[in-house]
């Protein structure tokens, strides 16, 4: 087996200068961009891919904002819009059924109000009309008794009236007799007695 040797490189003193050179050329070309510190985004080489990527960015949100977000919004605001709608109307729906119900409760109370008052006056000209007719009643049979009353005291009179003539007449012929000494016949003292009064 057959080796081949290696050139030995003399040791003088030109090697360590090329390894040098060729370390500052390797940092030349690797760490400039280290040694300048700045940032890669802000170097104009690099814009061209930011740009690209800020197109396809921008177009990839706006078709998910214009496909997919956006319609969602309008219909959750469509459906909370027609709800609020929905909502609304049924509540001026229900403010109108309250408010004829009040109205027809109004005019069911009015009407109880005036069949109430009605059959109230009716009864007070039930009542009244009883009460003149018992009234009435009660006079004539009061104003009946008053002239049975009148008629028996005119009989009481009329026969108190003859009684009196006779006691007159009585009493006269007893004065005349007691007077006189002779008693006048009845005819006589009746006579006297008309003829004075």
């Amino acid at each position: 087996m057959t080796t081949t040797a290696h050139p030995v490189l003399p040791a003088d003193a030109s090697h360590p200068v090329a390894i040098e050179d060729t370390h500052a050329a390797t940092e030349a070309a690797h760490g400039g961009a280290h040694e300048s510190g700045g940032l890669p985004q802000f170097e104009f080489q690099h814009w061209v891919g930011q740009i690209v990527y800020l197109i396809f960015l921008f177009a990839l949100l706006y078709f998910l904002i214009a496909k997919v977000f956006a319609p969602r919004l309008r219909r959750v605001f469509d459906e909370r819009e027609q709800t609020i709608s929905t909502a609304i109307a049924t509540a001026r729906q229900v403010q109108a059924e309250a408010a004829g119900q009040a109205e027809a409760a109004k005019a069911e109370v009015e009407q109880a109000r005036a069949s109430s008052r009605a059959t109230a006056a009716a009864a007070k000209a039930r009542v009244t009309d009883e009460a003149n007719a018992r009234a009435a009643a009660e006079e004539a049979v009061v104003n009946a008794r008053i002239a049975e009353a009148e008629a028996a005291i005119g009989k009481t009179r009329d026969a108190a009236m003859t009684n009196v003539g006779a006691i007159a007449s009585d009493t006269a012929a007893a004065i005349v007799e007691r007077l006189t000494g002779k008693a006048p016949t009845a005819a006589e003292a009746a006579a006297a007695v008309k003829g004075a009064a």
